[in-house]
């Protein structure tokens, strides 16, 4: 397949590090911000496909009477074969049918007939053609058939990730070796490489209980079996094996609410050692109770939580329908820096990966190559508009004779993220947006690359309506999981992902799976917290202004304003029932005065809201630092450590406060479009009816509703709450 790139303006590189808006000469045809095609969203690109099916009749070369060939194809200089007027090769546009092969006699560079005959088909086509994922490049001829599979653009999907519950209820006719003590005993969980225990019970008998829940992480296809063991504490450090079980996760229950799961008894094993060899114990009676199932109604993170891209429970018959598409064309990169060297220069092997859902994509890798043209195009079906899709561009450094195998690692040159309910429907937006990396030594722009974006709506009502919903499956509020619990699963979420996702061919790998899920985003940075603080700053800055607002009302700054204020404020005393009415429509009228000024772009990272602009060079080393941290002295890494653990528990504490002020703020902003109108019509609906009602029956009404008994309370958020929980926040700028 050989590339003939189209007619492109060169942009010099640039050093800000805002987003820029493009005009690209898109495939589409252009109506207005719409465009009129399948595959609209990246520039057509002109491609020359020969596919060589197989060939006859070819000459003998050696003294066996066999011979060993292979396929040349050249443009320009040819060696001969099977010759082609471009100009009469036909053009073959999707979704056309395939173009049949056809045997073609062989040729000498002179035009004389040889014996044999190849079957092939040649066409024009473009990378929308469906046999451009398979096709060898032209600018591959210099990579090993081995390394080809690396630099194919590829589609991957995440394992099918499930919470598994144990219950540990009891377990009877235990027999310790010695009987003379009472035991203390306790029960192992093993799960690939997960293990939990249990307390010892405070029963110290031969029929402990426990009734305590052990949580885990599978996936499927199931490969590994749960081992539960029964342990007695016979002394500190020493632990004996009182039996053993192993359950198949296959044959386990599966839920898919918070119903209770039947609990069943099962035959404990005892292994003992008889000449040197572990043999099981013949009769032993001893048992144990489990409630074992696996839970399909919770959403199993394995993201950031600020940067989800899905939210469906486990059990597809929970989930509902789509309520849109999101399209995004990958166009090209701008200005990438070297992250190599090959034969003594500098040089770049570019790749994008885009992660939405359990979808993920990988473009080809262009070869030696700082800016780089991809135009490839992938869908994704969204079924939550409060959703980020992230893409990372990425060095491939694993071509041939590059690094050591198992030890080369593919460098990372930055990441966009992308919040769906950011962005008008059915609107085109083409921005290059700034690659951005944090080093030792700060903040560094790595380049740009050029997204094309669209989000369709198919049904403007369910999306709607998607707003006054949880944000997380039911389950995650009826039974919720610990603070604890969630971060340790989700630890073990990202690695099974990453090691799932890597054993595919070719692999997607660990360091860039983790890259994209924003692992270890939750450790302590003095820059993070500083950036926190100033949010939070930035959000009682408008109470502040009030409150120096009316302080000049007070102080008599402006007369006029000061006789106003004082002649409404007589008003609402006299009339009580138009203090509400007011409040509302004034909120009314301020989000109608604020769309004027609605954000036009998609978010990105502001190095000066994320303090990496001007951040001090010891803080950095910092924030690099290992953890544990590397420093010599013992009872410096402690106290260290220990103050690191503190500092980012705290600095999560200050974002999520952050998050709760900047989604007030958002309210009427217009950032989320669909959210602020919605908002805004509710005011103007409250304003009308709060007129007409009496004032007394509101605050009657309000206060019942406020004292109302446990029993009429829902412990799913209400809608005025899952609808504030969806408003997006300045988490999106955060690098």
């Amino acid at each position: 397949m050989i590339n003939k790139p189209p007619q492109m303006m060169n942009r010099p590189p640039q050093e800000e590090f805002s987003l820029k808006e493009t005009k690209p000469a898109l495939g589409g045809r252009t109506v207005g911000d719409k465009l009129t095609s399948t595959y609209d969203l990246v520039e057509q690109m002109q491609y020359l496909y020969v596919c060589v099916v197989k060939a006859k009749d070819l000459p003998a070369k050696d003294l066996t009477g066999s011979c060993d060939p292979y396929v040349e194809i050249r443009m320009g200089n040819y060696k001969g074969g099977v010759l082609f007027d471009l100009n009469e090769v036909p053009k073959r546009a999707p979704p056309d049918s395939p173009l049949a092969p056809q045997w073609y006699k062989l040729a000498e560079r002179k035009g004389d007939k040889v014996k044999g005959e190849l079957m092939l088909a040649v066409w024009w086509g473009t990378q929308a053609d469906e046999a451009f994922p398979e096709a060898w490049q032209s600018d591959a001829a210099a990579v090993s058939v081995d390394a080809l599979a690396n630099m194919k653009s590829k589609v991957y999907l995440s394992p099918k990730l499930w919470y598994l519950r144990v219950n540990v209820i009891e377990a009877q006719d235990l027999i310790p070796s010695d009987r003379t003590r009472f035991p203390e005993v306790y029960v192992k969980a093993t799960l690939g490489n997960q293990a939990l225990r249990t307390r010892v019970s405070i029963s110290k008998s031969i029929n402990p209980l426990w009734n305590e829940d052990l949580m885990f992480i599978t996936s499927e296809p199931f490969e590994e079996p749960l081992v539960l063991s029964v342990e007695d504490r016979v002394g500190p450090g020493k632990d004996e094996i009182l039996g053993r079980c192993a359950i198949l996760l296959q044959y386990v229950d599966r839920r898919v609410d918070h119903r209770a799961v039947v609990s069943k008894w099962f035959n404990l094993e005892k292994h003992v050692l008889i000449d040197g060899e572990q043999k099981k114990e013949v009769k032993f009676a001893s048992r144990i109770s489990l409630r074992v199932c696996l839970e399909g109604g919770y959403h199993v993170l394995d993201e950031s939580t600020h940067y989800s891209s899905d939210l469906r429970p486990t059990a597809k018959q929970l989930w509902k329908n789509s309520i849109g598409v999101l399209e995004v064309g990958i166009l090209s990169a701008n200005g990438l820096s070297p992250m190599k060297t090959k034969d003594g220069r500098a040089t770049t092997d570019a790749y994008c990966v885009a992660k939405y859902g359990t979808k993920w994509v990988r473009t080809r890798t262009v070869v030696d190559s700082f800016t780089p043209k991809w135009n490839e195009q992938y869908t994704w079906e969204v079924f939550d508009p409060c959703t980020v899709i992230t893409i990372g561009v990425f060095d491939n450094c694993h071509l041939q004779g590059e690094g050591k195998p198992g030890v080369a690692r593919d460098s990372r040159i930055g990441k966009v993220r992308i919040r769906l309910s950011t962005l008008e429907t059915d609107r085109v937006y083409t921005h290059s947006y700034p690659l951005l990396v944090l080093h030792p030594t700060g903040v560094k722009k790595m380049g740009e690359v050029h997204l094309a974006v669209r989000f369709t709506c198919s049904s403007l009502m369910n999306m709607m309506y998607m707003y006054s919903q949880p944000l997380l499956p039911k389950m995650h509020y009826i039974h919720p999981l610990t603070v604890s619990q969630l971060d340790s699963l989700r630890h073990q979420a990202t690695q099974i992902v990453s090691m799932r996702l890597s054993r595919a061919e070719p692999p997607l790998r660990k360091e860039i799976v983790e890259y994209m899920l924003d692992v270890g985003s939750h450790m302590w940075s003095m820059r993070r917290s500083k950036a926190n603080f100033l949010r939070i700053m930035s959000v009682l800055g408008g109470l502040v202004a009030v409150g120096k607002w009316f302080d000049q009302i007070c102080s008599w700054k402006n007369p006029i304003t000061t006789v106003l204020i004082h002649v409404l404020f007589v008003i609402l005393v006299l009339y009580p029932e138009l203090i509400l009415p007011t409040i509302f429509l004034y909120l009314f009228l301020i989000g109608i005065w604020h769309y004027r000024w609605k954000p036009r772009n998609p978010p990105h990272m502001d190095t000066r809201i994320s303090c990496a602009g001007n951040v001090h060079p010891d803080e950095l080393d910092e924030e690099f630092d290992t953890f544990p941290t590397s420093r010599p002295p013992e009872l410096v890494r402690m106290r260290y450590d220990r103050l690191r653990s503190v500092s980012g528990r705290m600095q999560t504490v200050i974002g999520d406060l952050a998050t709760q002020g900047e989604r007030f703020q958002s309210l009427l902003s217009w950032r989320d479009p669909r959210a602020t109108s919605l908002f805004v019509t509710f005011c103007l609906i409250a304003a009308v009816i709060l007129y007409v009602t009496p004032f007394q029956v509101v605050v009657i009404v309000t206060g019942l509703y406020v004292l109302r008994h446990p029993r009429f309370r829902r412990k799913v958020p209400s809608v005025p709450l899952s609808f504030f929980r969806r408003l997006p926040a300045r988490t999106d700028y955060m690098l």
